[in-house]
């Protein structure tokens, strides 16, 4: 552990435990990163942050710690020797859960989409706010994982925090029509009886606008409901997860339920539900469908 990362975990672990909600110095995250000084620059935000910290340099040292000693955060840079990092992160998604933040200086929504779709959390650019990075790791951990991850967290990392895009007195079961089910007890969504696989994220904002049926949510409300507070200005975060999740959701039905509200945000609505059950807190917006072809191809939402 650096100096700096000492002197915050020896000084402020009451605040740390405050902030996470359990004790987060039983956390692992795992830097990659091939720039001495921003892998220095991580380590000690992270450290800073209470988790216990290990770093590597290039693409193929990533996978084998990842795998030697098992993760529950990566902060992942694209551009790394031997390996790049969509294939670092398809590879650490093939068997683990845990969380992973990339943090490149490359801008392209393109990089940023196709690192959302092969299981990354969440995407940063550089240069990067230590700041801004902890509050977005804070959001992704105020969130369960998946059905064992969240028991496995509650028994060894403090109580069950739920999803704050479910609220306690909701129904366990949603039935959007069209033969999609969402089973919010074991986090698992259903195309006509087929499990549709999606990432933590994809899934809450399924599960939000589910919970919504109907309503019109703003991306703003979104980001603040599925991400944090902090993060309310990222709205393209809620643009490129939505894209995603319609692109799969489309594998396994034609069946059209969400949509978009150009310049406000998305609406999800009861498919089959008839016309008056499409209106039901609408408003008088221009509904639009938007597939994740169309945002690859740069189209403003």
């Amino acid at each position: 552990m650096t100096a700096i990362g000492r002197r915050h975990s020896e000084g402020v672990g009451p605040l740390l435990r405050n902030w996470w909600g359990f004790d987060v110095q039983e956390l692992h995250a795992l830097v990659v990163e091939d720039d001495a000084d921003i892998s220095s620059a991580l380590v000690e935000t992270l450290e800073g942050a209470g988790f216990r910290v290990t770093s590597a340099r290039d693409g193929r040292e990533a996978v084998g710690v990842a795998a030697a000693d098992p993760p529950d955060l990566v902060t992942l840079d694209l551009t790394l020797p031997h390996m790049d990092g969509i294939e670092v992160c398809r590879r650490i998604r093939e068997t683990s859960d845990c969380y992973i933040v990339i943090v490149s200086a490359r801008s392209d929504e393109v990089d940023k989409l196709i690192g959302l779709e092969v299981g990354a959390d969440d995407f940063v650019l550089k240069p990067f706010s230590p700041r801004e990075l902890r509050a977005r790791v804070a959001a992704l951990f105020r969130r369960p994982r998946s059905a064992a991850g969240a028991e496995d967290a509650s028994a060894h990392r403090g109580p069950h925090v739920p999803s704050p895009s479910q609220p306690a007195d909701e129904p366990s079961t949603i039935d959007a029509g069209g033969g999609l089910v969402i089973n919010s007890a074991r986090r698992e969504v259903q195309v006509d009886g087929t499990i549709v696989d999606l990432t933590r994220i994809e899934y809450d904002v399924l599960e939000y606008l589910a919970t919504h049926l109907s309503r019109v949510c703003t991306r703003e409300e979104m980001v603040l409901a599925i991400w944090s507070s902090a993060l309310t200005h990222d709205h393209h975060l809620v643009d490129v997860h939505v894209a995603n999740l319609r692109g799969k959701l489309r594998r396994h039905s034609d069946a059209t339920w969400i949509h978009t509200i150009r310049g406000i945000g998305y609406r999800m609505d009861r498919e089959g539900g008839g016309q008056q059950d499409r209106r039901a807190g609408g408003g008088p917006y221009l509904v639009a469908r938007i597939d994740s072809e169309d945002w690859a191809r740069g189209l403003d939402f």
